[in-house]
């Protein structure tokens, strides 16, 4: 009878320890910058749940919540995100934040990108010079914006200069200094990456850089073991006042590096990034 009674302790006491955690499938720009580590201590001190992330690119977070590993998706492509519900794997989509995309490379500029006057001039610099690209070339949301930017210039990048690494943006942006390259980069990871050396921001500032990102939470129908509750909790937390002043005020070395903009805080959006903030 105790070996019952201590059974049903057990399996109280570790369901309530699975409902107070969740997982998030992730991006590596919101990792890699420290948002997270900022941000959920924040949400676990209000609310008791913590949040285990798994930080990936985005076509690998999409891939995990697919197979149900996962009680809530943050990542940056829109339309995977919308594909992500019409296939039926999530519900809703919840604006959270904004950042924008930057083209980094050497400081000599030998493409003459930050002579250029639109990003489709910039990437046919880039193309036409011979120049050196490093590609994050692993589905994350910056490497589907870099394609997506290819695309939009008509231009299809093939050739020794253009390397696909397979890797991270931290790597993309290691490998671009330490070999005087271009790449592109979300603005978060850079402005939070220390080994910039000979790099700097050469273009920069065009609605087509812009870079949302977005909270999905799973189907409990598709899904029946996931944390509904809990990611719901954090949706409501990540776009209440207090959610979004907090992402705001996010800084690395005085920069800030996300804007939050969740829809029913639009004030918010306004204190906390004017027009000139981000995209210069």
């Amino acid at each position: 009878m105790r070996f019952l009674s201590f059974l049903i302790l057990w399996c109280c006491t570790v369901s309530l320890s699975w409902a107070d955690t969740m997982v998030l499938a992730s991006t590596t720009s919101t990792q890699n910058s420290g948002l997270y580590d900022y941000l959920l201590p924040l949400f676990e001190e209000d609310t008791g749940i913590q949040v285990r992330v798994v930080a990936v690119g985005t076509g690998q977070a999409i891939r995990i919540a697919k197979n149900g590993d996962a009680d809530a998706l943050l990542v940056h492509h829109r339309p995977s995100e919308d594909a992500f519900i019409a296939e039926g794997f999530g519900t809703e989509r919840f604006d959270i934040m904004y950042n924008d995309f930057v083209i980094v490379g050497p400081k000599s500029d030998p493409a003459g990108v930050s002579q250029t006057q639109d990003i489709q001039g910039a990437m046919a610099a880039i193309l036409n010079s011979g120049a050196s690209f490093i590609s994050r070339g692993d589905d994350s949301g910056t490497h589907k914006r870099e394609q997506a930017l290819w695309q939009r210039a008509q231009l299809l990048p093939k050739g020794v200069w253009y390397r696909e690494i397979g890797a991270g943006m931290g790597a993309a942006l290691n490998m671009a200094a330490a070999t005087g390259a271009y790449t592109l980069s979300d603005r978060g990871t850079w402005l939070s990456f220390g080994n910039k050396q000979d790099l700097s921001i050469l273009f920069q500032g065009q609605a087509e850089l812009l870079n949302p990102y977005g909270l999905v939470l799973l189907n409990p129908k598709r899904f029946p073991h996931v944390q509904t509750q809990a990611a719901r909790t954090l949706a409501a937390w990540l776009t209440s006042a207090r959610g979004q002043a907090a992402i705001g005020s996010f800084r690395v070395e005085n920069a800030q590096l996300f804007c939050p903009n969740a829809k029913n805080e639009q004030e918010l959006d306004k204190k906390y990034c004017p027009a000139q903030s981000l995209l210069k």
